[in-house]
């Protein structure tokens, strides 16, 4: 019996890119390649735009405060402004140390008879001499004649003026225990050097 080769079927040959009809070749790890850089690039972009964006908003916030800031500055001016005007007017027009110093003798002027609790108005009970000067400050004599039925004490406050009336000084003057119907002298003295034509008066005085 003859015996006869046995012809395996030949392999089928592979496509190749020459072979217009060869079936098209995917290769997966060139798309996960594309993937890979078309997911960058895009975390890059929006980081990008993330960037952008918090910077327009920093720019933004900054310009902000910066408005914020130049209009609280303008306010304090403005009342720093209205402040000295006002002190300038209370003070008929003096320069501004000056206008601080009344200013500063008012308010201690003051302090003194608002801190009497049940003190009675005793500006009737005191009369003012003529102004002095000595040593460069404007003083005056008062007179004060206790008209109430107890032994009481006063605290007077005497401004400085102008021929205008124009506040120039202020000065508290305290009297110790005065009997009824009896009375006492006591000084006005200003706090600074006054000069030229000085007027006095009483502010206001109280007896407690």
């Amino acid at each position: 019996m003859d015996r006869q080769s046995i012809r395996r079927p030949a392999a089928p040959s592979r496509p190749t890119a020459a072979d217009p009809c060869a079936p098209v070749v995917r290769r997966p790890h060139r798309v996960l390649t594309a993937a890979v850089v078309a997911a960058l690039v895009g975390g890059a972009a929006l980081a990008g735009c993330s960037s952008s964006s918090e910077g327009k908003t920093g720019a933004a916030a900054s310009t902000a405060a910066a408005q914020a800031g130049s209009a609280i500055a303008g306010a304090a001016s403005a009342a720093a402004s209205a402040a000295s005007s006002v002190l300038a007017s209370a003070a008929g027009g003096l320069p501004s140390a000056a206008a601080s110093a009344v200013s500063s003798a008012q308010a201690k002027a003051s302090s003194a008879i608002a801190g009497i609790k049940g003190g009675l108005d005793a500006k009737g009970d005191v009369a003012l001499g003529a102004v002095s000067f000595a040593n460069g400050k404007a003083e005056t004599t008062l007179t004060v004649t206790n008209h109430g039925q107890d032994t009481s004490r006063y605290v007077i406050q005497v401004n400085f003026t102008d021929d205008s009336g124009n506040v120039l000084d202020v000065t508290a003057v305290t009297v110790p225990d005065l009997a009824a119907g009896q009375k006492t002298e006591a000084k006005a003295t200003s706090n600074r050097d006054l000069s030229g034509s000085v007027k006095v008066a009483v502010a206001n005085a109280v007896r407690y």
